[in-house]
C-alpha cells in the first residue's frame, strides 16, 4: 500500500472528534486536543552596511493654502444638516384626566441569593451535577477507548492490505458516529431533566399567586425590583431572606426525572401537566380574577416583572 494511501485513511479517522458534548473538559484536561501555538516566522536579517544606501524620495508637499480651503469645506458640508421635506402629522388631541396610580411602595429581592439559599435548588444542582459528572467520565473513557484503537491501527496499518484498512477505519468512523449519537442523547436528557427541575421552583416564585407576590402583598408592596437594579435602599425593603424560607417551606424538593428517562417521553406519557398546557392553564387562572374584579379598580394589583 502506498504511504499517501495510509495518510489519507488515517487522517479521515482523526478529524471526527467528542467536542461536541464534552467542550470544558476538553478544554480543561486538553486530553489528546493541544494545539501548539503557531510559530512566528523568523525576522528577516538586517540589510547588508556593503552597499550604498539609495536616497529617500521627499514626498510631495502640497500647497498649504489648498490644504486648508479642501478642510474647511469638509468641515462645512458635514457640520450643515441637508434641508429634507416635511410632511404635516396629526394634531394630538388633549386626554381626559384620568385617576392617578397609587402611589409607589418599593421591595427588593435577589433571585439569585434565593437559588442559593433553596434546598429544592440545591438538591437539583446536587442530582443532576452528579449525572454530568457520570457522562463526563464515559465520554473521557470511550475517548481514551477510541484513541487507543486509532494507535493501534496506525502501527498495523503497514501489514494490512487496503480493503483491510478501509474496512477498519469504516469500524472507527461508524463508532465515533454512535459515540457522538448516544452521547448527545445523553447530555440532552440531563439538559431538559435541569430545566424540569428548574421551571418548578421558577414557577411557585414567580407566578401570579406565587411566594414573591404573596410576600410583597404582606408588606403592602405594589412595585418589587431585583435588588441588583437597585443603588441603595433601606431596612425593611430586602424580601429575599423571607421570600427563600417560605419557598424551603412549601417547595423543599423538586421533581427530578428518574436517571436515564428521557423527559420527552415522561410527557408524553400523560402522567403530568406539560409545557405545552401551561399557556392554558394560566388563562384559566386569570380568567376567574378579571371576571371578580370586574367594576373594580385595577390599580393596587401588583405586577412582577420577571428579570431574565
Amino acid at each position: 500500500m502506498s504511504r499517501f494511501t495510509l495518510s489519507c485513511a488515517l487522517t479521515a479517522v482523526s478529524v471526527l472528534t467528542l467536542s461536541s458534548f464534552t467542550p470544558s473538559y476538553a478544554e480543561g484536561n486538553n486530553g489528546g486536543w493541544f494545539v501548539p501555538k503557531t510559530q512566528q516566522a523568523p525576522s528577516s536579517p538586517p540589510p547588508s552596511h556593503h552597499h550604498s544606501a539609495r536616497p529617500a524620495v521627499p514626498p510631495p508637499v502640497e500647497d498649504e493654502g489648498q490644504e486648508d480651503a479642501s478642510s474647511e469645506a469638509q468641515d462645512a458640508s458635514s457640520q450643515t444638516p441637508p434641508i429634507l421635506p416635511l410632511p404635516p402629522v396629526p394634531t394630538v388631541q388633549a386626554v381626559g384626566k384620568e385617576a392617578a396610580p397609587p402611589p409607589a411602595i418599593i421591595g427588593m429581592i435577589s433571585v439569585q441569593e434565593v437559588m442559593q439559599l433553596s434546598t429544592a435548588a440545591q438538591e437539583m444542582q446536587q442530582v443532576l451535577g452528579a449525572r454530568r459528572d457520570r457522562l463526563a467520565r464515559a465520554v473521557q473513557k470511550e475517548e481514551a477507548a477510541w484513541r487507543g484503537e486509532q494507535q493501534k491501527l496506525q502501527v498495523q496499518a503497514r501489514t494490512l492490505t487496503s480493503d483491510q484498512l478501509q474496512i477498519r477505519v469504516r469500524h472507527l468512523q461508524e463508532r465515533r458516529a454512535n459515540d457522538q449519537r448516544v452521547f448527545g442523547n445523553q447530555a440532552r436528557i440531563i439538559q431538559e431533566a435541569y430545566q424540569v427541575a428548574f421551571h418548578q421552583i421558577e414557577r411557585v416564585l414567580e407566578q401570579r399567586n406565587g411566594i414573591i407576590a404573596r410576600v410583597a402583598t404582606a408588606h403592602g408592596m405594589n412595585l418589587v425590583l431585583h435588588a441588583e437594579q437597585a443603588v441603595l435602599h433601606v431596612d425593611g425593603q430586602d424580601i429575599t431572606e423571607e421570600v427563600a424560607n417560605r419557598l424551603n417551606q412549601v417547595l423543599p424538593h423538586v421533581f427530578i426525572p428518574d436517571d436515564g428517562v428521557d423527559p420527552e417521553t415522561l410527557a408524553k406519557s400523560g402522567r403530568m401537566p406539560t409545557t405545552a398546557d401551561e399557556e392554558r392553564m394560566m388563562r384559566q387562572e386569570v380568567a376567574p380574577q378579571s371576571n371578580n374584579g370586574a367594576g373594580k379598580s385595577q390599580g393596587a394589583e401588583s405586577v412582577l416583572r420577571q428579570h431574565h
